[in-house]
């Protein structure tokens, strides 16, 4: 395990006139800010009034953990991007804790995710995660290393997060011109629903394979009343305002009683329009028509499929973040596998990374009432939409030939491009 921390340059700010040039620099792991000056006195004045301003500073544990494949080669960049913006941004700064879990400490140890990991996973403000899970690693019952599953479950991160948003510029496989400007999200269930039985299925003498699906009145109604009050937030931003229930309530009981739960709870939300769709006929229009669709609530593993088809919209799996949000604690990752056949070869696309880590600074900001820590996130956010505007940025699963550093170098010139920083705020 390993820390280090982002530390704002703009709370030096006061103390400019005895400074040189700031700079950003790296040395034994940890990340500070370098000021270049002759005066001995001088320096060791700034360093105390520095450490004084950071008194007021909101500090954010974060926990990462990178993960197996491709999840250290997205993250390492990932975290290089956040220190910049929060750097620029100043009222708060970034703790990071790197941890292992993954299919490589399984196949290793015997362990995937340690009870001490898990313990210091759950002390942390937020959780960054790379990938995990690689291919031949399997548990004793045949199914496949998940760690993330497991936190999920852990700490009942029930709603999972997956926007559906297109920019201009970005290779996307639909021709209508709307399909450039997509801005919708995907609410799944995360607790329940088919995967609630999971590891806990029967085999009947070879012969006859059961699951449980379970969906529970409680679960559902702080699902749909995290979607309705995000469809809200959203009509407030100018979105329609409306949440589509996805379900197959005309085949399941579970599902119609799933229905019946979100009709309740709709009517609480007056100011917001509701409506349903079976699971089915969402897939088609999604496909044919995915600008119809502001907010989507689901169960758990239609939206597992949901948000693949969703992330096919935005290009591919490389573009598409995701977060896992509770009560008080939330992971938030890219929605793309560990990827091993390209793995090493520097051909990872880390956008959906950059995109999960903007999601955090803005659910940080939101959730601990720290401003300048929500426009750190859109910050990120802004410079991923430059940074593939001009359309010449095209990562390798599209068919180009941008990788994890041109797609890093790209951001990052973004950045410098829009030099422009977020106000501090407490």
């Amino acid at each position: 395990m390993s820390r280090r921390r982002a530390l704002p340059l703009r709370s030096l700010a006061p103390f400019q006139q005895h400074l040189g040039t700031p700079h950003f620099m790296d040395f034994d792991g940890a990340t500070a800010a370098w000021i270049v000056t002759k005066d001995v006195q001088a320096w060791q004045w700034i360093e105390k009034q520095g450490a004084g301003a950071m008194q007021n500073e909101k500090t954010f544990r974060i926990a990462v953990l990178p993960g197996d494949g491709i999840g250290p080669e997205v993250m390492a960049p990932c975290l290089r991007l956040l220190d910049r913006v929060v750097g620029e941004a100043g009222g708060f700064s970034l703790s990071y804790e790197e941890m292992e879990a993954g299919a490589g400490l399984y196949q290793r140890s015997g362990t995937a995710l340690p009870a001490e990991t898990l313990e210091r996973v759950g002390a942390a403000d937020a959780i960054l995660l790379g990938a995990m899970g690689l291919p031949g690693i399997y548990t004793p019952n045949g199914l496949e290393i998940a760690p993330q599953v497991d936190i999920r479950e852990h700490f009942a991160l029930f709603a999972g997060v997956r926007p559906l948003k297109t920019y201009p510029g970005m290779p996307v496989p639909l021709a209508d011109p709307r399909a450039q400007a997509l801005d919708a999200v995907l609410i799944r269930e995360s607790t329940e629903g088919f995967f609630a039985g999971r590891g806990q299925g029967r085999l009947e003498n070879d012969a006859v394979a059961t699951e449980t699906m379970t969906i529970t009145r409680a679960a559902s109604e702080r699902l749909f009343d995290f979607a309705f009050e995000l469809a809200r937030k959203r009509k407030g931003a100018g979105h329609p305002g409306r949440v589509t229930c996805v379900d197959k309530a005309n085949i399941f009981g579970t599902f119609a009683f799933f229905r019946k739960i979100f009709g309740e709870r709709a009517a609480r939300f007056p100011d917001v329009e509701a409506d349903q769709c079976y699971v089915d006929a969402a897939a088609m229009r999604l496909v044919t028509q995915p600008w119809r669709f502001d907010v989507i609530v689901t169960e758990n593993l239609f939206g597992d499929i949901l948000s693949d088809l969703a992330a096919g919209l935005m290009g591919g799996m490389g573009m598409a973040p995701s977060a896992d949000i509770g009560v008080d604690r939330a992971v938030f990752q890219p929605c793309h596998g560990t990827a091993p056949d390209i793995a090493g070869q520097g051909k990872a696309n880390p956008t959906a990374m950059f995109l999960s880590a903007a999601m955090m600074l803005e659910w940080l900001g939101e959730q601990h009432g720290v401003a300048a820590c929500g426009l750190a996130g859109t910050r990120l956010r802004d410079a991923v939409e430059s940074a593939f505007a001009g359309g010449e940025l095209i990562p390798f699963e599209f068919g180009g030939r941008d990788g994890t550093v041109e797609i890093t170098a790209g951001v990052g010139a973004a950045l410098d491009s829009r030099p422009e920083q977020a106000a501090a705020g407490g």
